[in-house]
């Protein structure tokens, strides 16, 4: 059995009990692929030459003789490949999506493949700005290429062609990982039967743009950043976490604040009258900052998040038409957006959704009225998971892909 590991994404709203109910797909083993070893890099959008380049991924479930039973699951910003499973029997932290893929869940494990990897940038083994540059040994910081989502893609094909996959049953992600879905469709029309943006947009607006600048400059404003060149020092932690803390607000709603936090006092009853974390959500802002700085590397935040916001099916794709962008398309769709994402809100799913059925394509949207914000794709959600499980079925029975044949 080979694994998937996709472990990470926005980071589910702690505050909010987890439940992933069902059957753990149970342990499962982080794996790795490198390519492109010189002299044959990969060639990056802009130009540059990457390599040799290694993907972390984990994967579940069994792939089928005709290997037509493929589900590829995309991380969002902060995440990884350990998208569902434990790493040991002791492990009591379960993947990110641990709630949707496995036995007899939205995602079942018992009929479909499912690979998740690092994206290429990150932090959580795939290379990115931390890893040692071959030519000099060190760690890359600044001297790694920019990448993109379409970066992002081509490495996540190259290890499809290591695993002899050669046609996807569905890719499925929300977020930075509903970015991936599109480019995905777009990129390689001909592989991708069906695609479930979820939660997603088919570019950055100006107030996303706004906020991860915002984080970035957090993050290069620490005196302990050095121009990137950090890692054999203090790192920029302050920085990093004031950026997670910013990031983090645009995850959530303004009504799961006020349900969560509204104005509580944090163990006490009255006002400090200094600068102390006198309200709860001012308390657990800090202490997502504090474990995000556990786990995640600086420089791979600015990597990822300019990939982001570089990213614009319009024009990339479209000479500056979604609807031209989306003639590339052959997919079946399903569109998910959340009444309360007010980071990618509805309109923009509606947007792409009209996009898709100009050119004639197979889609169906709906908005699920949750209360969360942006991160409700992450938790548990009887109507997504339903949605998601229907889909899927209903692809393959119309497209004869993804039969269970072992």
């Amino acid at each position: 059995m080979i694994f998937i590991n996709d472990g990470g994404n926005e980071e589910m709203s702690e505050y909010i009990e987890h439940d992933t109910g069902g059957v753990s797909v149970g342990v499962v083993k982080k794996r790795y692929f490198t390519f492109a070893e010189p002299p044959h890099e990969m060639i990056l959008e802009s130009g540059a030459k990457l390599g040799p380049i290694t993907i972390a991924y984990e994967t579940c479930g069994t792939l089928n003789e005709s290997r037509s039973n493929v589900v590829i699951v995309e991380h969002a910003l902060t995440g990884d490949s350990h998208a569902a499973g434990y790493y040991s029997e002791n492990d009591t932290k379960p993947g990110w999506w641990d709630i949707m893929v496995g036995p007899g869940k939205g995602i079942d494990t018992d009929k479909y493949f499912v690979v998740c990897s690092n994206i290429l940038g990150s932090c959580m083994g795939t290379t990115g700005p931390g890893f040692n540059n071959p030519r000099t040994g060190k760690p890359y910081g600044l001297d790694f290429p920019v990448v993109t989502i379409g970066d992002m893609v081509k490495a996540q094909k190259a290890l499809c062609d290591h695993l002899g996959i050669e046609k996807i049953l569905s890719v499925i992600g929300g977020s930075i990982g509903g970015f991936q879905v599109l480019e995905w469709c777009l990129r390689y029309p001909d592989m991708v039967c069906s695609a479930i943006p979820l939660a997603t947009t088919a570019r950055h607006s100006a107030l996303a743009i706004a906020f991860n600048e915002v984080g970035r400059q957090a993050i290069m404003a620490d005196p302990n950043w050095a121009n990137g060149s950090y890692y054999s020092g203090p790192k920029p932690d302050l920085g990093l976490a004031v950026a997670r803390m910013i990031g983090h607000i645009t995850y959530l709603s303004d009504e799961s604040m006020r349900h969560k936090f509204g104005r509580k006092l944090q163990d006490k009853n009255d006002f400090s009258f200094n600068f102390d974390a006198d309200f709860q959500v001012e308390s657990y802002l800090r202490h997502q900052g504090e474990k995000f700085i556990e786990r995640f590397d600086a420089n791979s935040f600015l990597y990822i998040t300019k990939a982001a916001d570089y990213f614009d099916l319009k024009n990339q794709h479209g000479g500056g038409s979604t609807v031209r962008a989306f003639s590339k398309a052959k997919a079946k769709f399903m569109v998910v957006s959340f009444s309360s994402d007010w980071l990618y809100p509805t309109y923009q799913s509606k947007a792409m959704v009209k996009a898709m059925k100009k050119n004639g394509l197979d889609v169906s949207f709906c908005e699920i009225d949750a209360e969360w914000g942006h991160d409700a794709f992450l938790l548990k959600s009887d109507r997504l998971t339903a949605l998601i499980r229907g889909f899927l079925e209903r692809v393959c029975r119309e497209t004869g892909q993804g039969r269970h044949e072992i």
